[in-house]
């Protein structure tokens, strides 16, 4: 298993939001250890000279191998957080995505991996359960903002 790190500088990142049934799409974020800690909506790093939408419909295209559609404005958030006891800082873009058609239909979750070749798994969770902090939403804070549906 790869250990992951925060780096030491602020990161420009681009989170998507796909609903389904009511349900929000999220990837595992686990510890060190393998143990789930939380989940976090799929998207990825900002890159120098990329603008936040190219960076969320490339992140999509990488993982799970579709193209899809930003559906909304932008909510920005500043996530200063602790990740096994480093710190990590990052301004995150988030908005809603809509997926191609029939894409994952009938799909529960979806493995894909990451560009380091981490092993990750995204599923569908219901919002009662993000909302009740059962299972921890990542950045803390997003759901305040994206809950009200």
């Amino acid at each position: 298993m790869a250990v992951w790190r925060p780096v030491q500088t602020i990161r420009v990142k681009a989170l998507g939001l796909h609903w389904r049934d009511g349900k929000l799409l999220a990837a595992e974020v686990k510890c060190d250890d393998g143990e789930i800690k939380g989940v976090r909506p799929l998207g990825g790093s900002v890159e120098f000279g990329e603008v936040w939408q190219g960076a969320l419909l490339r992140e999509f295209q990488e993982e799970l191998g579709i193209d899809v559609r930003i559906i909304s404005a932008p909510t920005v958030i500043e996530n200063l957080y602790t990740h096994e006891g480093s710190q990590g800082h990052e301004i995150i873009f988030v908005a809603e995505v809509a997926f191609p058609t029939g894409a994952f239909a009938g799909e529960d979750s979806i493995e894909f991996f990451e560009d380091n070749g981490t092993k990750c798994v995204a599923r569908w969770f219901d919002l009662k359960d993000l909302e009740s902090r059962e299972i921890p939403l990542f950045p803390e804070g997003i759901a305040a903002k994206i809950l009200i549906r």
